[in-house]
């Protein structure tokens, strides 16, 4: 039988890739470490291009009427990878296991600068999770997670479902979840296993204002363009400002983390709409900004109230030199109608909050896996940094934005494991200062 020519690579296209892949192994020899980096990343643009003109022959050819068995499509090592990890040119039958295992997790230690005394170790939390493809382009996505070890009525673990979407790649360039996703804002929501970040504790912009991990149940669209550029979008559900306890202080640690529902009996009479864009076109460089927007008395209040919540971020690895920064801001309105019967509470709504960060890492040593890397961040966070007027006498003053430096090295063991150590020094609570020790892995 003749082989099917439509699904063929050109032979200019295959020689393309052959010079491309030998003159990559050529600079390897005598480039430094950082060209040697934009090169590889230039070589994986021009490969992710290759590959995308085998799916446009794949189709091609699935359109056509089949003589012969169809050829298998060819592995094309560093090749960018489809929203979702999906191949839309994989065979019918995938490769790899149908149902695959994660997990990541971290035990921490905490020890007060000034109060030795409370200092606390604890397993912070241990994610499971599990993945299942059900063809080569649908699959599950589940995380099940277990925070501070145990979890009872008389204990303060908490158990509970991180993730759980059903992900289909409707083209090369989009794809479709539906569930509970996580959210697409900062650098860290959508990748905080402590492997992929710097510090044994998650940063106070990303946790305080950003409510990481944060997930809402929803549809979302992801679509990956040849440029670089990353459009996320879609429906959620939205936050729920009836569970704001105003004699507790919840609300003054995390405004967002005290009203959210993660789709446990969410209440849901208001959705909100949300909207990212993350830019690659430059090696090393990530560019990107988001924007949450929904109501947050579901129908409870007379008073409706709109939440929103935006961020802009950045990131640079230029060599050796891991450099980023995040700015975040919410707004949440008619909160002087929603306050006015909590006056006489210590912790009202805030009209706004907002933080920001600054972040360099540095790979001082590495070594076969071994690898160490010291970092400094600076960050200011506020979470009621303005309240809407009540009254003369009866509107709570701004709180102090906090600013917490943070020094501390990750030491890689394995690509999977690390073990972190930082001093925190806090300026407007300097009792809260503190050294921390960590080990985290993932897989």
């Amino acid at each position: 039988m003749t082989p099917n020519k439509s699904l063929a690579l050109p032979a200019h296209t295959v020689m393309a890739a052959a010079l491309a892949l030998a003159a990559g192994g050529a600079l390897a020899q005598s480039a430094t470490e950082t060209a040697l980096a934009v090169r590889l990343d230039q070589l994986s643009s021009e490969l992710a291009a290759v590959k995308a003109q085998m799916a446009v022959l794949q189709l091609r050819g699935a359109q056509a009427p089949a003589t012969s068995p169809a050829p298998a499509p060819v592995a094309l090592p560093g090749a960018a990878p489809l929203p979702g990890g999906f191949d839309a040119a994989a065979p019918s039958a995938p490769a790899g296991p149908a149902t695959v295992i994660t997990s990541y997790g971290e035990i921490n230690y905490n020890r007060p600068v000034h109060a030795p005394q409370n200092g606390q170790a604890d397993v912070r939390r241990l994610v499971l999770g599990f993945q299942h493809r059900f063809d080569e382009r649908t699959k599950l996505v589940t995380e099940l997670e277990v925070e501070h070890a145990v979890a009872s009525a008389s204990d303060k673990g908490e158990v509970a479902v991180e993730q759980a979407y059903i992900e289909r790649q409707l083209t090369p360039l989009l794809a479709l979840r539906a569930g509970l996703f996580l959210m697409p804002v900062g650098l860290l929501n959508e990748n905080h296993e402590p492997t992929a970040f710097y510090g044994v504790e998650r940063n106070f912009v990303e946790t305080a204002i950003i409510p990481s991990t944060w997930r809402e149940g929803g549809v979302q669209g992801v679509a990956s363009f040849d440029n670089g550029l990353t459009a996320q979008g879609g429906l959620s559900t939205s936050f729920d400002l009836n569970k704001w306890d105003a004699a507790s202080t919840e609300g003054r640690e995390s405004p967002l983390s005290a009203i959210h529902q993660e789709l446990s009996q969410a209440r849901s009479r208001d959705l909100a709409v949300f909207g990212a864009l993350n830019w690659r076109g430059v090696p090393g460089l990530l560019l990107g900004g988001s924007v949450f927007s929904g109501q947050g008395t579901q129908g409870q209040a007379s008073t409706t109230a709109r939440i929103t919540l935006w961020d802009a971020h950045a990131r640079w690895t230029p060599g050796r030199w891991d450099l980023s920064t995040v700015y975040a801001r919410g707004d949440i309105s008619n909160t002087a109608a929603l306050n006015a019967p909590l006056v006489g509470n210590p912790t009202l709504i805030p009209k706004t909050f907002d933080g920001f960060y600054l972040q360099g890492a540095y790979k001082l040593w590495s070594r076969g896996d071994y690898a160490l890397s010291p970092f400094v961040r600076w960050e200011r966070f506020n979470t009621a940094s303005a309240y809407a007027d009540l009254g003369a006498g009866l509107t709570p003053a701004a709180a102090r934005a906090e600013r917490v430096t943070t020094l501390g090295a990750n030491f890689v063991v394995s690509p999977g494991v690390v073990l972190k150590a930082d001093w925190q020094r806090f300026r407007e609570a300097p009792d809260l200062d503190r050294v921390n020790l960590g080990l985290g892995w993932s897989f």
